[in-house]
């Protein structure tokens, strides 16, 4: 089986050359690269071997607390000691200061190690990020740190067993009393609801303040511990049996008169809730990058080595010089280089101005390309290795696992590509369809490319065609689909542009002329199948 290797020089070559990031105030390509090669030598040497067998052991529920697998204690001791957990955080609060860019880099490589361990760490940044712009400078000074430290690990506490994408569902109720607020309900699908890595763990409670629906929901700051140092009231009442992810515990809590303390204003719950979100949305795209990077790294080193068959001359030959393996193995490639481009562009426009109108429309579409990726690439390894890919051995049928659930959590794709076709295209957040635009627009300016033009114009058509729609859901996957096709044929733009600059030219060249006409291709697809509706 192929260790596990991190694709640095792919990933700072789409920040740098497709994504524009030393457009970027601050940005440092040279000190993010010291940065991620000293990350990817850890996550390499310590994280990723504890990957397979944290998958095969799982995680235990043992007199109602959770026990995870060996070694990822000690593991996550050394990443907190490191101080990779305060990574993005200020430095007045003993943080790194480092920003999202540097941030995107370090997740995509802890992703791509052990899914499973990132997904119980990964939420801390968007807490601290939260914590920064809502809470008091009291609850930033007292809560902060633990974080940093790697004392604490966060959760994010939205969905309940009849409230999954409907938020105004949740009925999980918080009570203010005199010694504060408590908190009575059960949360379902939380990440690291309980574990033994930490010694606390601060969760961000979605609770119902009042019957006003989503306005009458409120962000709370619910610590495992009570200010006593007893355990708080909040209960796992089961973990998960799950596809993938065994090594990262998904729990069922209960909260019974658990003590809390409000985050932001009354009836802010979603505004507050949502800064963490989208952070999460970006680190979950980058998860199925990771994995459809991982599918390529794997399936290629294995086609390389592998002699099947002969050439037209009868000479044997290793698997990549059949053309279907070859065509199977730069999709996969042209999956993870693509979609992380995307996810990247929507990283720097966060990193230039998180309030731009921009970030909220690239943002669901680096989610739904990054994560379909993910499961398209793992399914192609698997083909090339053919039986062995079936088998634990090559750990493809992992990835495969691993990678279902992005698609699902943060949003469904489904929610997000409804979104992009409604409320992004008309009324007040039209603005960011118009920024969006606005970004082919100008590319096409600079690049000079017919590719570009035509698929702009195709989108055009069916954007108008769609905000004029009295119910445009019919089309929303097929708009969806068009719109990441677009950003495609500009980012494999960019790539064959930019090649000569990459450190393997020659494949970058291939793949992205290659993605050039199959996102064209595609864009003519889909505009097609929404001017039929």
């Amino acid at each position: 089986m192929k260790p596990f290797s991190a694709p640095i020089e792919d990933i700072l070559f789409s920040l740098s050359h497709i994504a524009k990031a030393d457009d970027v105030e601050g940005w440092d390509r040279d000190l993010t690269s010291e940065i991620a090669h000293h990350f990817a030598a850890f996550a390499e040497g310590e994280i990723a071997p504890i990957d397979e067998p944290g998958d095969r052991e799982g995680c235990k529920l043992v007199d109602g607390r959770v026990v995870m697998p060996k070694g990822y204690k000690e593991v996550y001791t050394g990443l907190a000691e490191q101080g990779w957990q305060g990574l993005t955080a200020p430095e007045e609060q003993g943080g790194q200061a480092m920003g999202a860019l540097v941030h995107g880099v370090i997740s995509e490589v802890f992703s791509g190690a052990c899914h499973a361990l990132q997904m119980v760490t990964g939420l801390v940044p968007g807490a601290i990020r939260t914590i920064m712009k809502f809470g008091t400078e009291d609850q930033q000074a007292r809560l902060i740190p633990p974080l940093v430290e790697g004392r604490w690990l966060a959760t994010m506490c939205l969905t309940e067993p009849g409230a999954g994408s409907d938020l105004s569902q949740v009925r999980c109720k918080a009570t203010e009393g005199q010694d504060g607020w408590r908190i009575n309900g059960e949360k379902i699908f939380i990440s690291g609801g309980d574990q033994d890595l930490s010694t606390g763990i601060l969760h961000l409670v979605l609770a119902r303040t009042s019957e006003e629906g989503v306005k009458g929901l409120s962000l709370f700051l619910c610590q495992s511990s009570k200010p006593d140092g007893s355990r708080n009231d909040i209960t796992v009442t089961r973990i998960e049996e799950k596809m993938g992810l065994h090594a990262s515990p998904t729990c069922q809590l209960a909260f019974d008169d658990a003590h809390a303390e409000l985050i932001g204003n009354l009836g802010d719950g979603l505004k507050a809730m949502f800064t963490m979100m989208n952070h999460a949305r970006i680190d979950v795209a980058l998860q199925g990058v990771a994995h459809a990077a991982r599918a390529y790294d794997v399936a290629g080193a294995y086609a390389a080595e592998r002699v099947q068959g002969r050439n037209l001359l009868g000479e044997k030959v290793t698997l990549d010089q059949h053309s279907d393996v070859r065509r199977m193995l730069d999709e996969c490639d042209a999956l993870a280089l693509g979609s992380r481009a995307i996810t990247h562009l929507a990283l720097v426009a966060m990193e230039k101005d998180a309030r731009d109108p921009l970030v909220d429309f690239l943002t669901p579409l680096a989610k739904v390309c990054g994560t379909e990726a993910g499961m398209r690439a793992a399914e192609l390894g698997v083909q090339v290795l053919g039986g062995y890919g079936y088998l634990s051995e090559y750990r493809l049928e992992q990835t495969y696992r691993d990678a279902r659930i992005t698609a699902i959590y943060e949003g469904a794709n489904g929610i997000h590509a409804l979104t992009l076709a409604t409320r992004l295209l008309t009324g007040a957040q039209l603005k960011s369809a118009q920024a969006f635009e606005n970004l082919m627009l100008d590319e096409c300016d600079v690049a000079g490319s017919s590719e570009l033009q035509e698929a702009l114009i195709l989108w055009q058509s069916m954007k108008d065609k769609v905000a004029g729609m009295a119910d445009p859901s019919a089309t929303a996957h097929d708009f969806m689909a068009l719109t990441i096709q677009l950003t495609l044929v500009l980012v494999w733009t960019r790539y064959v542009k930019g090649a000569d600059e990459h450190h393997d030219p020659e494949r970058i060249k291939r793949v992205g002329k290659m993605g050039l006409v199959d996102a064209s291709l595609k864009a003519k697809l889909h505009a097609g199948k929404i001017a039929r509706l």
